[in-house]
Order: structure tokens, then C-alpha cells, then sequence
């Protein structure tokens, strides 16, 4: 009775697993404010210095607002196609053996250690109406390199690890056990999939379009070989910011470049709670 009537308060009083939690703590906030909030207040004091007028002069021109349009609508698509076919790899490299499976395995991680001036020049090489394959696809009608379709294909190639290296660990965490219950319960193999796998995967599918297209939105290098760089046309926000650089126009490039702060930030926010609310469904359901 005794013991029962102690170990609350022990329990209460029991210390952190880590020494020195507050200490940690203080750095990692001094850290985070150094590295991220520190340059972002001084992009919005920047940006304040400038008058209404000329912030909206500078971050609604045509060529902004092309820009916005082209940057936002690619890395939507392309962190769409990386959701889909980047769990179809994923799953062919957890569920399945075969020749070469650690080489295409390592192929993954590609994209994270080769530079992006590198990636945007062997994209270029491949897709251009004289490249491997952008001479096939030309008699087509279709134009890769130099069109808006070559963002996506460049904004696609970066963001593919992404996907497939958030939604492994979860695939190789599932119990075959529970699908092979379903089975014997009389699922086919879609049925299974669809109602036993597909839910448990949704929270990382999430996870890792939201990372493929928080990067698609800040790419620069590989972007700017294949697509051209036309005014009104193929040009990325990051391009923009960076000719408005170039030609001194700092008030420019910063009114752009905090429009696409805040619309990154607001879209973000919103991914992140659809994936906190699709965890919670998953919870409940489970």
C-alpha cells in the first residue's frame, strides 16, 4: 500500500532521460532564430521600408505574376506525380527482390547529392529537340526543354527522393501478417491494398508531397537549364528574384520574394493539417 501510495510522487520527481533539457532547448531556439527566423524578419523589415504603391507595383507585375503561376502550378503538379509514382518505387523496393535492387535503390538518393546545375545540364542533354529523347518526342509536337513542360519534368527529377524516402520505413514497418488476414478473409489483392495498406501509407504520402513541393518551390539551378528562362513563359519565381537582383532592384526582388514566403508558408500550413487530420482519422479508424 505503501509502495502504491509512493510512486506517483516519484514518478513526479523523476528527472528528465537527458541532462541538461533547458540548456538544449536554448540552443535549439537560438539556432532555429539564427538560421531561419533571424533572415525572414529581416526580408519583412526589408519590405517594409517600401511603400504600399511600390510593393504592389513590384510584386504584381506580369512577370511576377507568370512566374507565381508557372512556380506554384509545377511544383503542385510535379509533388503529385512524385506522390504517385514515388510510392509505386517504394513499394517495388520494400515488397520485392530482384537483380540490381540496392544499385536503383542508391539511384534514389541521385538527385540529393548531384548538383542542381548538373541535374538541369544532363535534363537539358536528354530532353532538348536534339537530345536521346527530345529528338523522338519533337515530330510528336512535343517540347520538353524550353517549355513550361521541362519545369516539370526538372521540378519531378528533385523531388522523386523525397516520396520514396519517407513512405519506405512505413512500408517496411506495415505487418504482412494484417494483409494476409485480410486475404483470408476473401480480399483480392486491390481490396486489400485499397482498405488495409493504402490508409496506413496516406500520413507519409502527405509527409512527402509536402517536402517534394516545399523544395519544387525554391529550385533554381536545375530549373533555369531546361526551361529557357522566357519572359512571361518558362520563367520561375527564383529566376525573378535573381534578374531583379542583378539589375539592383533589391525592393523588387524582395516584395517577390516575400509574396512567395507567405504563399509558401500558407500552403504548407494548410498540408501539414491535412496530414495532421488525415493521422487522427487513421487513428480512429484503426
Amino acid at each position: 500500500m505503501t509502495g502504491d501510495m509512493v510512486r506517483p510522487s516519484a514518478v513526479r520527481r523523476r528527472r528528465p532521460a537527458l541532462p541538461g533539457v533547458r540548456l538544449a532547448l536554448g540552443l535549439a531556439l537560438l539556432y532555429l532564430s539564427l538560421v531561419v527566423l533571424v533572415p525572414l524578419a529581416a526580408l519583412a523589415v526589408n519590405a517594409s521600408s517600401m511603400t504600399w504603391t511600390r510593393f504592389l507595383e513590384a510584386a504584381t507585375s506580369p512577370r511576377a505574376l507568370a512566374s507565381y503561376r508557372l512556380t506554384l502550378g509545377a511544383a503542385a503538379l510535379a509533388a503529385s506525380i512524385n506522390a504517385a509514382f514515388g510510392l509505386v518505387v517504394a513499394w517495388v523496393l520494400v515488397r520485392y527482390r530482384f537483380p540490381g535492387r540496392r544499385l536503383a535503390d542508391g539511384l534514389v538518393d541521385l538527385p540529393f547529392a548531384m548538383p542542381t546545375a548538373v541535374a538541369g545540364i544532363a535534363l537539358t542533354t536528354v530532353y532538348a529537340p536534339t537530345g536521346w529523347v527530345g529528338r523522338w518526342l519533337e515530330p510528336l509536337g512535343v517540347q520538353v526543354a524550353f517549355a513550361p513542360l521541362g519545369v516539370i519534368v526538372a521540378l519531378t527529377f528533385i523531388g522523386l527522393p523525397f516520396v520514396v524516402r519517407t513512405v519506405q520505413p512505413v512500408l517496411l514497418d506495415l505487418d504482412p501478417e494484417v494483409e494476409e488476414a485480410a486475404a483470408s478473409l476473401g480480399a483480392n489483392r486491390w481490396e486489400t491494398f485499397r482498405r488495409v495498406t493504402f490508409p496506413s501509407l496516406v500520413p507519409a504520402l502527405v509527409t512527402g508531397f509536402a517536402l517534394a513541393f516545399a523544395r519544387a518551390l525554391g529550385e533554381y539551378g536545375s530549373v533555369i537549364f531546361i526551361s529557357g528562362n522566357l519572359p512571361l513563359r518558362t520563367e520561375v519565381t527564383s529566376l525573378v528574384i535573381m534578374t531583379r537582383l542583378e539589375e539592383f532592384d533589391y525592393a523588387g526582388a524582395t516584395a517577390i520574394a516575400l509574396v512567395m514566403l507567405v504563399g509558401s508558408f500558407l500552403l504548407l500550413l494548410a498540408i501539414n493539417g491535412l496530414q495532421a487530420w488525415t493521422r487522427r482519422r487513421h487513428e480512429q479508424l484503426a
